[in-house]
């Protein structure tokens, strides 16, 4: 019998290259996920996906009930959303802070949608580089950070969106560009480029570099456009998130090189006050973020 999980775990294939990242978007171990694909065709007599040298290929039915899921799943969501304001006061403000800037790449268009879908929610942008994001929430002055790792203050309720991989990125005529992937030690001399934060916020120094005992002169600059123009003319090299480079890669632009295994990798998660953290309109951004980025945004995993 066709269920609402079996749609969800049909949209979570169609999104991922392999079973095991779909079963990882729906929570479910690989077995579990293989399992509810088995019982679906055993009991329509239909074979849903073909194994290819390039992933999982849906079959003539298996688009079939795709189409079903995206007809149903966002009208379910919709007549969720609208039973969440029937039960509480959904009138509210989310005030966002960032500690990783190049989110605004994905952050704009998902706060966009989520206006459209929560009118009656003020929702702003904290502008500006914060030595500490998350004291903005003890201060009053923001009520959700995107953040790395979540912190251990027992007032604040962190929310899981995805990881990353963080990968080196050059200009093409570097001197690094023949190595496939790169250690601490191949970095000696260069000069790294920075959002201007602290450096106990940055990845590549705080992972890499200073367990290397390898300190590099840095420079920094607002803009993730400005970072990479600064790599592209040569001024020095930049470690940035994979979806962040992933077009001025294709374009030629800059190079991106990754790190010895098992790489450099990071996370992001929704920070709120306790207080917050159970408001129907603050699970649904998180939700949005979750699913607008495993949708837009390649190479990364949802935690």
């Amino acid at each position: 019998m066709l269920e609402i999980r079996h749609l969800r775990s049909l949209l979570a294939i169609e999104a991922s290259a392999t079973l095991a990242a779909a079963a990882e978007r729906v929570h479910l171990t690989q077995s579990a996920l293989s399992h509810q694909v088995r019982a679906l065709e055993e009991h329509y007599d239909v074979s849903l996906f073909q194994r290819t040298g390039a992933g999982l290929r849906f079959t003539p039915a298996g688009q079939r009930l795709l189409a079903l899921a995206h007809m149903v799943l966002p009208g379910l969501e919709a007549a969720e959303r609208d039973l969440q304001r029937l039960r509480s006061d959904t009138r509210g403000e989310l005030r966002i802070a960032l500690e990783c800037h190049t989110c605004f790449d994905w952050l704009m268009p998902v706060m966009d949608d989520f206006r459209q879908r929560w009118p009656e929610v003020e929702l702003d942008l904290v502008a500006g580089f914060h030595p500490d994001p998350l004291a903005l929430i003890k201060a009053g002055r923001a009520d959700l950070v995107i953040a790395g790792k979540p912190p251990r203050d027992r007032a604040l309720r962190s929310m899981p969106l995805f990881r990353f991989e963080i990968l080196v990125v050059m200009a093409l005529e570097h001197r690094l560009r023949g190595k496939r992937r790169l250690a601490a030690q191949d970095l000696l001399g260069e000069t790294l480029i920075t959002y201007p934060v602290p450096e106990e916020r940055i990845d590549l120094i705080r992972e890499v570099l200073k367990p290397a005992g390898i300190t590099l002169a840095r420079r920094t600059a607002e803009l993730t456009v400005a970072v990479l123009q600064l790599v592209a003319s040569r001024r020095g090299i930049a470690a940035l998130p994979n979806w962040g480079v992933k077009n001025y890669v294709e374009h030629d632009y800059v190079l991106a090189k990754r790190l010895a295994a098992p790489g450099l990798w990071s996370e992001l998660h929704a920070v709120v006050p306790k207080a917050l953290a159970e408001r129907p309109f603050v699970t649904d951004f998180v939700a949005t973020v979750r699913q607008t980025c495993a949708r837009e945004l390649d190479g990364i995993e949802l935690l």
